[in-house]
C-alpha cells in the first residue's frame, strides 16, 4: 500500500521539511543530547501520539544509555480553553532521574508547562525538553525548560512525521503543510 502525499483535491500541501532534512536534524539533536546527558542515563518521556515518530528516531540517534516512557494527554472538553488532562501516566518512577520531555511541537507552551508541573512533583534530578518544531512567537508561558530545538517553524498547520489531523497523515515520512481545503469545517470557520 502506498501513501499519497497529496490527493487530487489538494488535501495535503507541499513538503515543508523532507525526511532527509528531518533525519539530519534528529541525528544532530541526538548528538547534542548525548553530550549533555553523558553518564546520566536519562529517561525520555513523550506524549502520545504525535511525538512517537520523533521519539523513535531520537532514541536510535542517542549513543548513551537511556530509557523511554510515554504519557497521554487530552484537552478538557468542558469549556476550559487550553487546559489538558492526564489520560495515561508514566510507568517509570521519576524520582532522582534526569527527565527529558520529547515534544513534537511547542507553541503556546501550555501543554509543556502542564507536563513540567505534573512531572516536577515526582522530584526528578532534572527536567528539560526537546521539541522537533518550535513556534516561540505563539508562547503564552515563558518559563519553559526547552533545551533542544529541532526547527523553528511558521504559524502553519503541519501533517506527517507523526503529526496528524483527525488521525490522518501521521504516517507520511515528510512534514507537509496542510492546506485550508483539508481543514474540518469547524476549524476553517474559527480561522
Amino acid at each position: 500500500m502506498t501513501l499519497s502525499h497529496h490527493s487530487e483535491n489538494g488535501e495535503v500541501g507541499g513538503v515543508y521539511l523532507s525526511r532527509a532534512e528531518i533525519a539530519a536534524r534528529v541525528a544532530e539533536l541526538g548528538s547534542e543530547i548525548a553530550d549533555a546527558y553523558d553518564g546520566l542515563d536519562p529517561i525520555l518521556v513523550a506524549p502520545l501520539k504525535s511525538s512517537v515518530v520523533f521519539l523513535a528516531d531520537l532514541t536510535r540517534a542517542l549513543r548513551i544509555p537511556h530509557t523511554l516512557d510515554v504519557i497521554e494527554l487530552a484537552p478538557y472538553t468542558d469549556g476550559e480553553d487550553g487546559g489538558v488532562r492526564l489520560l495515561k501516566d508514566v510507568d517509570s518512577p521519576l524520582e532522582g532521574r534526569h527527565v527529558l520531555l520529547v515534544e513534537d511541537v511547542v507553541d503556546t507552551g501550555l501543554t509543556l508547562h502542564f507536563l513540567c508541573r505534573t512531572l516536577g512533583l515526582r522530584e526528578p534530578a532534572s527536567l528539560a525538553a526537546v521539541t522537533l518544531l518550535d513556534r516561540p512567537y505563539r508562547r503564552l508561558v515563558e518559563e519553559l525548560p526547552l533545551r533542544f530545538i529541532g526547527f523553528t517553524v511558521p504559524d502553519e498547520l503541519f501533517a506527517g512525521y507523526g503529526l496528524g489531523l483527525e488521525e490522518r497523515w501521521r504516517a507520511l515520512p515528510d512534514l507537509h503543510l496542510v492546506s485550508s481545503i483539508a481543514l474540518p469545517s469547524a476549524a476553517t470557520e474559527a480561522a
